[in-house]
Order: structure tokens, then sequence, then C-alpha cells
């Protein structure tokens, strides 16, 4: 019997144990810590930001990003809406109204043409949005130099969600690094994890204590506990910034072994009709978390969904693009600038087996099993 090949799997060593024996024989196994502290300071000089906060995900982390830029009750956030729902839910957390922006067909992440579009119809309309969040899908930035410049001529500070993008890079800057406030997430399945937790990136040395102080229930500085502000438990443990000390120092191994991973299957699958792979522009470098493909099944032979059931029975897992916020029940209502470009990816793309501890033998077997699906898919249609 073979072995069920997953998406995406957490990586560990010997040094993730050794780190975390070390913090559980400490007895520092609640909340904060020396792990907490070093984590935090490694990870600020790893991406090259001033501050990182250790939370306790990153959906906390853009929660309380979203809070030090100022979003409260009735204000509007425009957002990617290809992305995963964690993207937008914290907007509504704070009763702000998500309003979805479409991606472009070169990046897959925000368009800034369709941004821009929206922020000029409002500045007419003296209805600026509180806020932008940005996202970095799959692994890849989205095309900042024209963002941030929109942005800065309306004066609308930007959130930049790079929980998918941790090891990515454009013109050479970290993904993380092009907002007011960046975002990541360790979640089990990202490129390097803590068992769950995330991180807040900022260069303004109140907001860093801010979101501290927030995010430890806002207790004042007391000998007992007052609070003069409403607080939140989104402080990350010591046992997990351990783990996250350990997985930090292998970070650019496991992204050129992710980008190994899409090479091999551009290089076997590259030249099949009908498949496409996630496009890289100039500048860009993705960590390619997950290598993403279109399906055109038309050329192809089958569907994404015929390739993905296909590769279940094979006990392989994949995974259908992000579903559009848009086109989410939860978010039916909201307004949407475009919104055909991320139904298309949604439509015909597929996201396949990435883990940095996949073999050869894993990715020849993905890669046989999607050549052959056009003649063993028929059974599913």
């Amino acid at each position: 019997m073979t072995s069920r090949i997953f998406l995406s799997t957490p990586h560990t060593s010997p040094k993730e144990r050794e780190l975390l024996l070390n913090a559980f024989d400490s007895n520092w196994v609640a909340p904060l810590g020396p792990h907490v502290d070093a984590f935090e300071s490694e990870f600020a000089e790893k991406i090259g930001v001033k501050h990182a906060v250790a939370l306790s995900s990153g959906t906390a982390a853009i929660h309380l990003g979203l809070k030090l830029l100022g979003v409260e009750q009735g204000d509007d956030v425009l957002c990617s809406t290809l992305t995963f729902a964690a993207s937008a839910n914290p907007i509504v957390y704070l009763g702000a109204r998500p309003v979805f922006i479409d991606s472009d067909s070169t990046t897959w992440n925000m368009d800034p043409n369709l941004l821009e579009d929206e922020l000029a119809d409002r500045a007419k309309q003296n209805r600026l949005p509180r806020a932008v969040i940005v996202v970095d899908l799959y692994g890849q930035c989205a095309d900042f130099e024209p963002i941030t410049d929109i942005c800065n001529r309306y004066g609308v500070p930007i959130l930049e969600d790079a929980a998918e993008a941790l090891g990515a890079t454009y013109h050479n800057r970290s993904a993380g690094l092009f907002g007011t406030v960046g975002v990541y997430s360790f979640n089990g399945n990202k490129i390097i994890t803590t068992g769950g937790g995330g991180m807040l990136t900022t260069n303004n040395d109140d907001w860093a204590r801010k979101v501290r102080f927030w995010a430890t229930q806002s207790r004042d500085p007391a000998p007992y506990y007052q609070h003069s502000e409403v607080g939140y438990n989104y402080r990350l443990s010591n046992l997990s910034a351990a783990v996250g000390r350990g997985q930090l120092t292998v970070l650019d191994d496991r992204v050129l072994a992710r980008r190994a991973n899409f090479e091999y299957y551009r290089d076997h699958l590259g030249d099949v009709d009908g498949i496409e792979f996630m496009p890289e522009p100039p500048g860009f470098f993705s960590s390619r978390w997950l290598t993403c493909i279109t399906i055109d099944s038309e050329r192809f032979g089958a569907t994404r969904d015929n390739i993905r059931l296909t590769l279940d029975a094979d006990d392989i897992e994949s995974r259908p693009v992000w579903k559009p916020m848009h086109r989410q029940p939860v978010f039916a209502h909201c307004s949407t600038r475009g919104g055909a470009v991320a139904e298309t990816l949604f439509e015909k793309g597929l996201c396949l087996p990435s883990s940095s501890n996949l073999t050869p033998d894993d990715l020849e077997r993905v890669v046989s099993r999607i050549k052959n699906s056009p003649q063993t898919v028929r059974k599913f249609t």
C-alpha cells in the first residue's frame, strides 16, 4: 500500500525538539516567556523590520492590525477577494464592512487598476475606506509598487496579509514589509509552523507596545488586575515559540525545497496542453508555499475536479484554489469590484501537494496520476 500524500505538512527536525524540551524543562509552559522574546527578536531580524509581536494566530494579527489602523464600527475596508476567509473575518469582528477587489491574471493578487478605480470613485463620494488588506497569495507578493503608490495618493493605509508568503520577496524586499502593518501565519500547513500561531510586524514603537498590551487582555500596569480597555487572549505560548525558533533557522531551506517541488511539476507538466502554472513575474520571488495550476478542460480533456478526484482515488490530497470571498454565502451582501478573474481561477485552479519533505517518488506519483487522468477520469464524469 502507498502512503497518503498530503497537500502541505509540517516539516520538523531535532532542533525544534531540542528547543521545545528546553522550554518544557524550564517550566515556561504558559503564554509569554524567554522563547517568545527570542522568537520575536529573531523573526524581526530575519525579515528586516523593527518589531515583531508573536500572537496566537494570523487571524489575531489581522484583527489587532486593523485596530491599530483605526478600523471601527461602520467603516469600509477593502480586501482581496481571492483569499482564505481569515483575511476578511476580522473586518467583521470590528463591525466594519468588507469590500472585495478582484485579482489580476499576472500575479493572482489584488488588481492595482481595480483598486485605483475603487478608491477614485470613493474619493469623489468622500467615503474612502479606513484600510486596504492586500493578500500575498500562495507564497507570492502582490504587485506592491503600484498598490502602495495608489494607497499613498489617497491616504489609505495597507495591512499586508503575508500569512502564505513568508520567505517570498518583491524586488528583494521581504513579504510583509509593504504595508503599515504586516501579518504572518504559523499554522500547521504553512512553510514554517509553531503548531498554530502568528506574527504582527511594524516599525512603530508605540504600535508594537499597544499590540502586546491588547493581546495580554489589556492589563494595566498595577499590582492587581485592572483593565481600562477591552483586551484579548492573543499571545503566543512559550512552547510554541520554541518550535518557531527552530523552524525559523531552516526557513531558507524550506523555501528552496518548495521551489524545487514547483520546478519538478513545471518540468514534467509544463508542456502538457491545457495546464498552466501560477505566474511569477520579473522582480517577484515566490516561496511557492503551494504549487498551483489551472486546467483548461477542453484542451486537457478533464476538468479540475476530474483531476482532483483522480488524485484522491490514489490517496493524494489536492485542493481547489480559494473560493473568492464575494462568492461566499456569509459575504454575499458585500460590494465587489470586478470578480471574474478570481472566479475563473477558482473554477480552474488546483493546488498540488507541496510539502517541503516530499520525496522524488511522491512527486513522480502525483505527476503520473495527473498525466493519466484524461483516460481514467471518465468514470467520474
